[in-house]
């Protein structure tokens, strides 16, 4: 199971963190990502991570500002968001498809629930 937490409505320019949160003991073992859905339009990648944090890959438009992490002695994964602009905005989810390829190219396993990222200009 994943839990996402950290959204919330900011301006233009200004920096969020996102985190996940994943129970059970198989954390460490999976690539994770970050994918994020804007109204009216489908769920995109925003960033992956290896299982051991040894390698990321981010969407062009974010490289730069956004920073993937993981921490598998808490289970956790995070997204900070710096410098953000109003096209960041949308439903931001964490995500596995388990391998590194899989979770980058979206084909996913578990889903979080989602958490709102408003940026207002």
């Amino acid at each position: 199971q994943l839990k996402e937490s950290g959204g919330g409505l900011v301006h233009a320019g200004d920096s969020l963190r996102l985190s996940c949160a994943a129970s059970g003991d198989t954390f460490g073992n999976y690539a994770m990502g970050w994918f994020r859905q804007a109204p009216g339009k489908e769920r995109d990648f925003v960033a992956v991570i290896s299982w051991n944090g040894g390698s990321t890959e981010y969407e062009n438009s974010v490289k730069g500002r956004f920073t993937i992490a993981r921490d598998n002695t808490k289970n956790t994964v995070t997204l900070q968001m710096n410098n953000l602009k109003p096209e960041d905005t949308a439903v931001y989810y964490c995500a596995t498809g388990t391998s590194y390829h899989y979770t980058k190219s979206g084909e996913i396993d578990y889903w979080g629930q989602g958490t709102q990222v408003t940026v207002s200009s």
